[in-house]
């Protein structure tokens, strides 16, 4: 058997254009100036989500980042569910199907605003398992992807995400990983990595294909 392990936010779901709006209006209820656009956006964006606060202006002395990130995931989590599909996204899942591929969905989103959003997206079926965390602050995925991974074998796995924490998660676990540019960091950040970076996630999937063939 074979695993393909999705990223969900920027990956599959086209959602950074919501993510840059929320944080604005975090940012202007402040009396402090917008991220300045998605170009920007995808420079300052990182995990842990924290740092990224920081980088867009927040001041934790001021409040703590914990109701920050409550405040943000609420207006988030409303927006999220208009958000669809990235181009690609239905081909590429489809792809993976064909080839006999088991696909699992690893975020660190808060497992039930996941679900739904995945509900609402109608691709719940694609995934043997959609796994997300127990809360809103955007620390890491790698724990649940490395307890269901648990005994298989690295060769079998490939990760399919579109940050460095992405392919920061599969380096941990000895496992290749393939980023999809477009999503919620520039390419030339992904570049960086040296993994395998795709323009569409149609590119992506068949990267991913190849490596799992070898």
């Amino acid at each position: 058997m074979k695993y393909i392990v999705w990223d969900w936010n920027g990956t599959l779901l086209d959602d950074v254009p919501a993510s840059v709006a929320v944080m604005d209006r975090l940012l202007h209820r402040r009396g402090l100036p917008g991220l300045g656009g998605i170009e920007r956006y995808r420079e300052i964006f990182t995990f842990p989500v924290r740092e990224y606060y920081q980088a867009a202006g927040l001041d934790f002395e001021k409040e703590p980042f914990e109701a920050l990130a409550v405040e943000y995931i609420e207006e988030y989590n409303q927006r999220a569910l208009d958000c669809g599909l990235r181009a690609g996204a239905q081909a590429a899942l489809q792809a993976f199907a064909a080839a006999g591929c088991q696909q699992v969905l690893a975020s660190a989103s808060e497992k039930s605003a996941l679900e739904a959003q995945v509900a609402q997206c109608g691709v719940g079926d694609y995934f043997a398992a959609v796994l997300g965390v127990g809360d809103s602050l955007g620390v890491s995925k790698e724990g649940l992807a490395r307890a269901y991974l648990n005994g298989v074998a690295p060769e079998s796995v490939v990760f399919l995400g579109d940050t460095v924490h992405d392919w920061e998660v599969a380096r941990r676990m000895d496992r290749p990983c393939v980023l999809a540019a477009g999503g919620h960091q520039s390419r030339a950040r992904l570049e960086r990595t040296g993994a395998l970076v795709a323009d569409t996630l149609e590119e992506a999937a068949q990267m991913a294909l190849c490596l799992m063939a070898r």
